[in-house]
């Protein structure tokens, strides 16, 4: 018997990271955006915490198997 299983999490990442002095509110967020997106983030980014939202399973019927 074959059976696909999905398990679905959300995963929080945390990353620890320097912003510069004298940065409006928008400059911070702007500053935040500019690293994620060029991807210098993502190395500093860390598995903070993972919440188990759902799991399925689906029940594969094979060539010549009955159920």
């Amino acid at each position: 018997m074959r059976v696909i299983v999905r398990v679905t999490e959300k995963i929080i990442s945390e990353a620890h990271i320097n912003i510069p002095d004298g940065l409006s509110e928008s400059g911070i967020r702007q500053h935040i955006v500019d690293r994620y997106n060029s991807g210098e983030m993502l190395t500093e980014m860390n598995i903070f915490q993972v919440d188990f939202e759902s799991i399925s399973a689906q029940v594969v019927k094979q060539v010549g198997e009955n159920l």
